[in-house]
């Protein structure tokens, strides 16, 4: 699907990437976002970033987002199981 978005033309040198640089690092940041929030599962943030898992992985470091969108709770249960 293809989505057009209408973006003040200054956003690009405030950001200092061009038009193609400022649409995938947008996609990281709202699949990033919507991870951490919850929202959406790792493997599809990854998508909707279109990036391999790894690579998003790789994102979420830099943007300082933990891998592990889990609660101290759910993971001692997760641990419990096992």
């Amino acid at each position: 699907m293809h989505v057009e978005l209408d973006l003040p033309e200054s956003i690009f040198s405030a950001l200092r990437l061009n038009p193609e640089e400022f649409a995938r690092e947008m996609r990281v940041a709202a699949a990033l976002k919507w991870y951490e929030a919850g929202m959406i599962s790792q493997s599809k943030a990854a998508e909707v970033a279109g990036l391999p898992r790894e690579g998003f992985l790789r994102e979420a470091g830099r943007f300082r987002v933990s891998a592990v969108q889990a609660t101290r709770e759910e993971l001692a249960e997760e641990l419990a199981r096992d």
